[in-house]
């Protein structure tokens, strides 16, 4: 059974801090080395300090980044920059923005989540991990003893159940926040905690199938770190923090969910790709603009991709899909048929490529001018991955090749924190 629960979030005290939209950062995992410059220089107390912070020469096990971060979290608390809700409360949150020139809006909240051992759990990951990047955020927790940042998970609400407590009986309130950030997106968020109401949701919730979109490193430190503490325990209820993740849940029903392609820059292709013609329709494009139109139409019925080069754009469609089980011979009929698997195996593989060689964004504009300027060969320009695929392998017990989705926009770090 799938569980929520309402949590007094550590939050940044308006009293102290003015401005909102310069202390909130997006997660760790998006942020380049430019932005994270940027982010330290926008105020002293962006939570881009306690997030991510930087290794210094000399550090050790006693002072690091780790220990610095817990520090900075200290102090903050200590001057009133953070404070903790006195009542345990659930978190809508409305995201704004506009894509493709049409304004939208996306609602979810902020809870807690059950943790649970993987053989009950209904919480189905979709993509692999990196231990590097477990190993790094699970130090952090066990510093500060606090989640800082929420996974992004997915339940079923056809019939808007949550939608209507949020209308009917939130929006008519004053938001604690609301901010519009750096990308001219507006965040807004409300305390929900209304005990009746926060059952009805978990009704909704409960035996659902949830799917992660996003944080699935966050996911297995908050796995490893409740298996931790268990080892240490004789006895335990399932109630006690560590049992439990911040999570931003969001309707995978609602169209308003948007899911951008992550392209793929070779740096250097190690072999020519003139073999391309054996296994697909390749047609010459005049311009980026017109090949993700041709890209977007092909994907409905096709496997295809672009290929942008300083040579020229191409459209790459697969001849006949009778070939994916030749070339593709592990996974389900659903991972054989992503496009990242069809391009991994008929192509990147073929060639010789290697994780550390490509370059991953979802942005087309930076991908063409690293390919313009020299810093890649080519670009595979790809198409988003369906909501239905994802749960199909989600729910399989399988994984897609890394950086297969990105959803936009992203959950803002240091909005809540959960203090374990």
């Amino acid at each position: 059974m799938s569980k929520i629960k309402p949590f007094k979030a550590v939050t940044y005290n308006l009293k102290k801090i003015k401005d909102l939209s310069k202390v909130v950062c997006p997660p760790y995992d998006v942020i380049s080395e430019e932005d994270a410059a940027v982010f330290r220089n926008m105020s002293p107390y962006n939570f881009i300090h306690i997030l991510l912070g930087k290794d210094k020469k000399g550090d050790d096990k006693v002072n690091n980044k780790y220990t610095r971060a817990k520090s900075t979290y200290l102090q903050w608390m200590e001057k009133g920059v953070l404070t903790q809700d006195e009542r345990a409360g659930i978190y809508f949150y409305k995201q704004e923005y506009t894509f493709l020139g049409q304004r939208r809006k996306r609602m979810g909240f902020i809870s807690l989540m059950q943790l649970q051992d993987e053989e009950e759990s209904k919480v189905f990951p979709h993509e692999n991990t990196h231990s590097a990047a477990v190993e790094d955020r699970l130090k952090l927790w066990q510093s500060l003893n606090a989640n800082l940042s929420c996974i992004f998970v997915c339940y079923s609400d056809k019939q808007k159940k949550i939608e209507k407590i949020f209308t009917r009986d939130v929006i008519t309130n004053p938001p604690l926040f609301d901010i519009i950030d750096s990308e001219n997106i507006r965040h807004v968020l409300w305390r929900l905690d209304d005990e009746t109401l926060v059952a009805e949701m978990n009704n909704t919730i409960a035996d659902q199938h949830l799917f992660i979109a996003d944080g699935h490193h966050r996911y297995k430190v908050a796995m490893a770190y409740r298996q931790m503490k268990m080892i240490r325990r004789k006895t335990f209820t399932g109630e006690e923090p560590f049992n439990y993740v911040m999570t931003y849940f969001t309707n995978i029903d609602s169209k308003d969910l948007q899911i951008f392609p992550i392209h793929r820059l070779i740096k250097r292709l190690p072999n020519r790709l003139d073999f391309l013609d054996e296994v697909f329709r390749i047609d010459k494009i005049k311009t980026k603009n017109d090949l993700v139109i041709m890209l977007a139409r092909a994907g409905r019925n096709e496997h295809a991709f672009g290929l942008y080069s300083r040579e020229g754009i191409r459209l790459l469609r697969l001849k006949n899909k009778m070939l994916i089980n030749e070339y593709v011979k592990e996974g389900s009929t659903d991972y054989k048929s992503l496009d990242a698997t069809i391009l991994k195996y008929f192509v990147l593989d073929r060639i010789g490529v290697t994780s550390d060689n490509v370059v991953y964004t979802e942005d087309i504009d930076k991908a063409s001018a690293m390919v313009d300027n020299g810093e890649a060969d080519v670009c595979f320009i790809m198409n988003p991955v369906k909501i239905p695929q994802l749960k199909a392998i989600a729910l399989n017990g399988e994984r897609m090749p890394p950086k297969t989705t990105y959803f936009y926009p992203k959950v803002l770090s240091g909005l809540t924190i959960y203090k374990m």
